[in-house]
């Protein structure tokens, strides 16, 4: 807070990036790696008002599920409507975080949506053959393997998962119906079949309150001279995590951890190219 300081001031979350994929020179977005920030930002200021900036095309229903009780809970506890402003995109995990809000704004162009669950995998069976590879799996635990992408692939091990999936996603629905209650104008069927709209559509749906920018919307409510400060999650910085990398002990080299680094990457390459970014 800036206690001399008579200019009115918005605290600003900001979550971008994928949720949860993280290594040790890709975080992503956590509980973990945000609770500080949140911690300060509902702290930070006399006005009843808090930002969220997303740009997110998703990830982890665990972590996206985890944040979003975070910031209730501070909303609550501190007294503050909440003010979530979709950016790019704000689908699945992203949108799980939007619905943290009191009121949700997007640009016309923004993708919002995806409420599903999504799992996705490689098969290397006939890979591995080709090269004379011979694939070894010992476990105690008839599912132990389950999902292994160097087997074949079993219909126990879908049926399993597609019910997990079933779990995850009537989790997502019932908040979705909780946070949006009154607002909702399409059939469940449309609403959570998984599918993406434009912030316009979405608008129409019931799923966001409108079409407003961060800063127009705070000088709407807290005048002209409101200032906008962001308050960003504590970062190690790459000297930080070059050390962390370092020290892996010897089950987890080096060089499986920058292997793990670029299979992050990749899969967060996958999750916004979906949307075409």
């Amino acid at each position: 807070m800036w206690p001399f300081s008579r200019t009115p001031v918005v605290p600003v979350l900001r979550f971008t990036g994928p949720i949860g994929m993280a290594t040790p020179l890709r975080p992503g977005i956590s509980l973990a790696s945000y609770a500080s920030a949140i911690e300060r930002a509902f702290d930070a200021s006399k006005l009843p008002s808090v930002a969220v900036l997303i740009n997110s095309p998703g990830g982890s229903p665990v972590q996206s599920n985890l944040i979003f009780k975070r910031i209730r809970q501070m909303a609550e506890e501190k007294k503050k409507r909440v003010y979530v402003f979709c950016e790019d995109v704000a689908t699945s995990g992203g949108y799980f975080l939007a619905i943290a809000g009191d009121e949700i704004y997007a640009d016309p162009s923004s993708i919002v949506g995806s409420i599903g669950v999504i799992s996705s995998s490689f098969g290397f069976v006939e890979a591995i053959e080709r090269l004379g590879i011979e694939r070894r799996v010992y476990t105690a635990g008839l599912n132990k393997s389950q999902l292994d992408p160097f087997l074949p692939v079993k219909e126990d091990d879908i049926a399993r998962l597609k019910a997990l999936q079933l779990d995850v996603h009537d989790v997502f629905i019932g908040l979705v119906k909780e946070r949006r209650l009154g607002k909702l104008k399409a059939p469940d069927a449309e609403l959570f079949s998984g599918a993406f709209w434009t912030g316009s559509k979405a608008a129409e749906y019931g799923l966001i309150d409108g079409i407003a920018d961060v800063r127009t919307k705070m000088q709407e409510l807290h005048g002209a001279k409101v200032r906008l400060r962001v308050f960003e999650p504590e970062k190690a910085g790459l000297l930080g995590r070059m050390r962390r990398l370092s020290s892996a002990g010897p089950g987890d080299s080096g060089g499986l951890a920058f292997a793990g680094d670029l299979v992050s990457a990749v899969e967060a390459r996958a999750l916004w190219s979906r949307f075409g970014l």
